[in-house]
């Protein structure tokens, strides 16, 4: 009775796999085991294999999920789901109907090959204040961070070839002086970029370039090394917070002494901290920045250490002239 139960039911699976499962392999299908192929993409696969225990279809038929891409942890849980619906199932057919719930599932996540990334941010990015929206049929993940009164709104999107293409970006909103709302925005566009267009001058040394996942790069970049750094990062010159506490409050004006600077190292200044500096020998070599002691570069003082000491070194001389003539009035 069980045999022919079970061959009835591969005769049915022979006869129906193509239209019940498109885009579907079958590999091997006989009483011993049965295995299939699934592929939505390149990376979004698994092969199922199954087998009929002794008893069945009185009992759950076994089911086991292989991948190289789609991490383990995400295999073992939709395995037990598998499970649970099979035992539902007893004395009923079972093959294709556990077939179709994998094929649904492969179809319906495209969080399937980044589910580890996706806790990951989950778990160590998000705060009580903060707030995730995921959206697992789009395949988008809102988010709003918020660090003391600044917050910075984006979303990402995780298109069908994940991570063979670049996760998507788009900000939604923030309270962050304008130029560092772009550098974040477009620093993170490049990053995502890099990670599946390979460089334009290869090295000989370097291994042949493989895509690499974006989604937890891009996560982790925006939020601890922007949103969550600047609002309490000092003046590398007086050590103040370079951000006033109230987004409010922040100075527009580039000539302002208070106006917030970025140099090349990503440290802040204030403008009147940073001119004053640049300004003062010692000019040698190029000013190096007091917190990492790499070269400061920046558009506004883009000027050699020779022409950066002659200009001192003329402002000190009328200086002196004017102290002299002050000395003499008095």
């Amino acid at each position: 009775m069980a045999d022919s139960f079970i061959q009835t039911e591969l005769h049915e699976l022979r006869k129906e796999y193509q239209k019940e499962l498109p885009g579907s392999e079958l590999i091997a299908c006989h009483p011993v085991s049965v295995r299939v192929k699934m592929t939505k993409t390149e990376y979004r696969q698994f092969d199922v294999c199954l087998q009929f225990p002794e008893g069945y279809p009185n009992t759950s038929i076994v089911v086991e999920l292989k991948s190289k891409t789609i991490p383990e942890k995400l295999r073992d849980g939709l395995t037990k789901v598998c499970d649970t619906e099979t035992k539902k199932l007893c004395g009923k057919p079972q093959l294709l109907p556990v077939l179709r719930l994998l094929k649904q599932f492969l179809d319906d996540n495209p969080f399937a090959i980044c589910s580890e990334e996706l806790s990951f941010i989950k778990k160590e990015l998000i705060t009580e204040k903060d707030q995730i929206k995921v959206k697992q049929k789009s395949g988008s993940i809102s988010m709003t961070i918020y660090q003391d009164n600044y917050y910075f709104s984006f979303k990402m999107i995780v298109p069908e070839e994940y991570p063979a293409k670049q996760v998507c970006i788009q900000k939604v909103d923030d309270n962050f002086p304008k130029l560092f709302s772009t550098v974040f925005f477009n620093q993170a566009i490049e990053m995502a970029r890099q990670c599946v267009e390979p460089p334009l001058k290869k090295k000989p040394k370097d291994a042949p370039f493989e895509p690499k996942p974006s989604l937890k790069l891009i996560a982790k970049f925006l939020v601890e090394d922007c949103i969550r750094r600047y609002p309490r990062d000092p003046c590398q010159i007086c050590k103040d917070n370079a951000f006033p506490p109230d987004p409010k409050s922040v100075v527009t004006v580039p000539s302002n002494d208070r106006y917030i600077e970025r140099v090349y190292c990503c440290h802040l200044f204030h403008h009147g901290c940073l001119d004053t500096f640049m300004k003062t020998p010692p000019f040698t070599g190029g000013k190096k920045c007091p917190g990492c002691k790499q070269r400061i570069y920046h558009d506004k003082w883009n000027i050699t250490p020779r022409l950066a000491e002659e200009r001192w070194a003329h402002q000190e001389a009328k200086r002196r002239e004017l102290a002299e003539v002050v000395d003499f009035l008095e």
